[in-house]
């Protein structure tokens, strides 16, 4: 075991008996962006707070740089940083005293904080906003100002749940393009995120979990290569539903060579093994099944593909809200060392 991380059977079970994680393991290697996929309820959000001290494990081995999570967790806090689902900036105090702060509670000394937030708020183009309260803030400028919170103590290894969910496109590139920037400078990036295109452009490797295991990982190439390589979508009426639809995935569960088949909207997403030998089948049964069909495309598969087969839906087809964490809340317990 020689990653950065180190995860291996890892079980949780909360109180009452529900149990989120049944057995995780995964090693991320230093300076690699590693992605942490699954739907929502498959146990993500629990693998990340454990992995940042906020919950403690029921049983396995967790290690970051060698260091048990639970048995060193100040050492292990020292090291990272976290920016949560929600993001954690105090309205109430502008972007440069959100800085401060963040630099104080994790040990930065009042001349090295200043220095640091000056440095950031420029590098992250929030300097002309430096002496506005944080309220006034667009959404793309707060979860900035949230991730420039978690790299405040230049940590080595950085913890992103969900952080473009809810940005408009411009303000997810400009977010990816930061953190490109951080990772090329040797910062280790453990994502998770819903926008599973992000996903395959960035993540060196991924591993994807259902049910609170983990059940493909890979680099994104050889994933899709595993899945079986090309997807047939079929834009059918909007007319049809109800029963028509269950008919039509009860023929097509049937129909040769389909593996998987999810809606969206008025349009069927099928996986299969190949596209040319499967069209006439897939137009055979949908015509059986009483569906008229408007258009059929193929494509190669994508990562998003490669979730559906793994996870037999689409990521974000059941969101949830977020988790009500933050930087914040980890930052002053990381500072009082619990």
């Amino acid at each position: 075991m020689s990653g950065l991380v180190v995860v291996d059977d890892l079980r949780k079970t909360y109180p009452g008996g529900a149990r989120a994680l049944a057995g995780v393991s995964f090693e991320v290697a230093e300076g690699e962006v590693f992605g942490f996929l699954g739907p929502n309820g498959s146990g993500k959000t629990t693998t990340v707070r454990i992995l940042v001290t906020l919950v403690p494990r029921t049983s396995g081995t967790v290690l970051i740089d060698g260091r048990d999570v639970e048995r060193d967790p100040a050492a292990v806090r020292r090291m990272i940083g976290y920016a949560a689902q929600l993001v954690g900036v105090d309205d109430d105090l502008t972007a440069r005293e959100n800085l401060l702060l963040q630099g104080r509670l994790h040990g930065l000394r009042p001349r090295e904080a200043r220095a640091r937030t000056d440095d950031l708020l420029e590098a992250f183009g929030l300097a002309g906003a430096a002496r506005l309260r944080a309220r006034s803030f667009s959404g793309g400028m707060r979860r900035r100002l949230d991730l420039v919170q978690a790299l405040v103590h230049r940590p080595r290894l950085l913890f992103l749940d969900e952080p473009t969910t809810g940005l408009d496109p411009q303000s997810r590139a400009t977010l990816w393009e930061h953190l490109d920037g951080l990772n090329r400078a040797g910062t280790t990036v453990f994502l998770t995120t819903q926008y599973l295109e992000e996903a395959d452009r960035l993540c060196d490797r991924v591993a994807i979990i259902d049910r609170g295991q983990v059940v493909a990982a890979g680099t994104p190439a050889a994933l899709k290569q595993a899945a079986g390589g090309e997807v047939i979508v079929v834009a059918v009426t909007p007319a049809v539903a109800g029963d028509r639809r269950l008919r039509a995935e009860a023929a097509l569960a049937g129909c040769p060579g389909v593996r998987n088949v999810a809606w969206s909207g008025d349009s069927l997403t099928l996986s299969v093994a190949d596209s040319a030998a499967s069209t006439a089948p897939v137009v055979r049964c949908l015509d059986a099944a009483g569906v008229p069909i408007l258009a059929m495309t193929a494509t190669g598969a994508s990562l998003d593909d490669v979730f559906l087969e793994y996870t037999g839906h689409r990521a974000g087809d059941d969101a949830r809200p977020a988790s009500a964490f933050s930087s914040l809340f980890a930052a002053v317990h990381a500072r009082r060392g619990r």
